[in-house]
């Protein structure tokens, strides 16, 4: 089925204001899982919002807290998420560091003891959308493990890379440091579908694409395999520095995913370059990649972002899809 962005922002809404948001915060809250749907990352959208939901009613997350700033040193600034709702302190961060972007030309904010910020790219593309160079990341809990290990000690800490142009169309990465994110390899199983490289091991130790089967283990594959894995050791070792927080090991203890680190970092261009020097940098550059010989006939070459921009254009005239499932638990949380 498909629903217009509206009536499922409006749904979205209406049951975090039940879960006692106000209004205003309710009204935020919604629109991060909406335009994350609306881009087609379903697996951090409509697909995520029960589980989130179900945070609420068991109290893990305070709708009311809200994340206050225990540092400030001129371009760095060190905040407390308070376990709040992970988005919205996510997204006053980032707002902040543009903010100090915009003075010092560089400014970072290290979110401490938030929750889970949902899609990381949302605050990639809010970063752009206010014309700056946007670097940002999270850790998680210990979901993966290190290379040569079997036991999950590592997170699959997401990284977002995102770069302006003042035509909208920015460049945008958004990348688990796991081959799949759990979310997705969840979204391929309620399709029923495989994943199209290998994303983890089965109960025998054998790499699969199946993802039922990563389920049983949790055993997924960091990107790049031993690359993968220092990365994330190595971002989740800053972050917990900058915040003086919780680290992929100490969040291991705590009952559920909560109380999590997160780095925003915003550079503004215009401090070097006028925006016709950086768009034409950067047209240069996608122009060239936009060049190269596809592998398959017929085919095309993307540049990061390119393909959530087409699926948002898509789902606004024909409405986003919602598998049926998912859209009966919004039902009975609405009710």
């Amino acid at each position: 089925m498909r629903v217009k962005y509206d009536d499922l922002l409006l749904k979205f809404e209406k049951i975090l204001i039940s879960r006692g948001f106000s209004k205003e915060h309710a009204s935020s809250a919604a629109s991060v899982f909406a335009k994350n749907s609306l881009d087609g990352i379903y697996s951090h959208g409509v697909n995520r919002f029960p589980r989130v939901v179900e945070y609420l009613d068991r109290g893990e997350i305070d709708p009311n807290a809200v994340a206050s700033c225990e540092i400030q040193l001129g371009a760095f600034e060190r905040w407390n998420g308070l376990r709040g709702f992970g988005p919205l302190n996510a997204k006053l961060a980032m707002d902040r560091a543009c903010e100090l972007a915009k003075t010092y030309g560089i400014a970072i904010v290290a979110l401490g003891n938030n929750n889970h910020w949902m899609r990381g790219g949302s605050y990639g593309w809010q970063a752009a959308e206010q014309g700056c160079i946007g670097i940002c990341w999270s850790n998680t809990m210990p979901n993966m493990p290190a290379w040569g290990g079997k036991d999950r000690k590592i997170g699959n800490n997401p990284l977002v890379i995102s770069i302006p142009k003042s035509d909208g169309k920015h460049v945008v990465i958004d990348c688990a440091v796991s081959q799949f994110s759990y979310g997705k390899i969840e979204e391929m199983k309620l399709k029923g579908q495989q994943l199209p490289v290998p994303g983890g091991y089965d109960t025998q130790g054998n790499l699969t694409t199946d993802p039922e089967e990563i389920e049983k283990t949790w055993r997924v594959l960091p990107m790049g395999y031993w690359k993968g894995s220092g990365i994330s050791i190595a971002l989740d070792v800053i972050a917990t520095v900058l915040t003086n927080q919780n680290s992929v090991a100490k969040i291991g203890t705590f009952n559920d995913e909560v109380g999590l680190t997160q780095i925003m970092i915003a550079i503004d261009p215009m401090k070097g370059n006028t925006v016709e020097i950086t768009d034409g940098i950067i047209e240069e550059i996608l122009a060239d990649i936009k060049s190269s010989v596809p592998v398959k006939e017929g085919g095309e070459v993307y540049y990061p972002g390119e393909l959530e921009l087409n699926t948002r254009e898509e789902n606004l005239k024909n409405g986003i899809p919602i598998i049926d499932e998912v859209w009966d638990k919004l039902n009975l949380l609405e009710n």
